[in-house]
C-alpha cells in the first residue's frame, strides 16, 4: 500500500505532502489490523470490510473523515455528512494536528461502527 500512497502523495506535493505523510503514519500506527487501499482515489482504512477512516485533499485543506464519526460525540469533528453518519475535520498544516485527538477518534472508531458493507441499496 505504501507505493500507492506515495503516488497519491506525490500528486499534492509540496503543499499537502507533509500533512499527508504525518496523518498516514499516525493512522497506520494505531490502526495496524485494518486493510488500507486507495478507494475512490483516496486512502481509506477498512475494518472487516467496512470503511472506517480516510482522507482527501480538498480546496479547504486536508479532510480527515470517519465514516461513523457523527456518533463519536466529538465537537472537533465538526463537518457532518448528509445521509451517512460521517464526520470530518479539515487541516491546513501539520501544526493543526493534535495527536491525542486523532488517537481518541481511532479508538472510538474501533467500537462505534455502522455496517456500511451490508447496507442494501434501493
Amino acid at each position: 500500500m505504501y507505493a500507492d500512497f506515495f503516488t497519491y502523495r506525490q500528486a499534492y506535493l509540496p503543499n499537502a505532502g507533509t500533512i499527508l505523510k504525518r496523518l498516514y503514519g499516525l493512522i497506520q500506527q494505531h490502526f495496524c489490523e485494518t486493510e488500507v487501499k486507495i478507494w475512490h482515489r483516496h486512502p481509506v482504512w477498512f475494518l472487516i470490510g467496512n470503511s472506517i477512516v480516510g482522507f482527501s485533499v480538498q480546496k479547504r485543506g486536508l479532510r480527515l473523515m470517519f465514516w461513523s464519526g457523527a456518533d463519536f460525540d466529538e465537537p472537533q469533528l465538526d463537518e457532518r455528512g448528509g445521509k451517512l453518519k460521517d464526520a470530518s475535520r479539515f487541516y491546513q498544516s501539520v501544526d493543526d494536528f493534535i495527536e491525542s485527538d486523532l488517537v481518541c477518534w481511532i479508538e472510538k472508531s474501533h467500537h462505534i461502527q455502522r455496517d456500511y458493507q451490508n447496507i442494501v441499496n434501493r
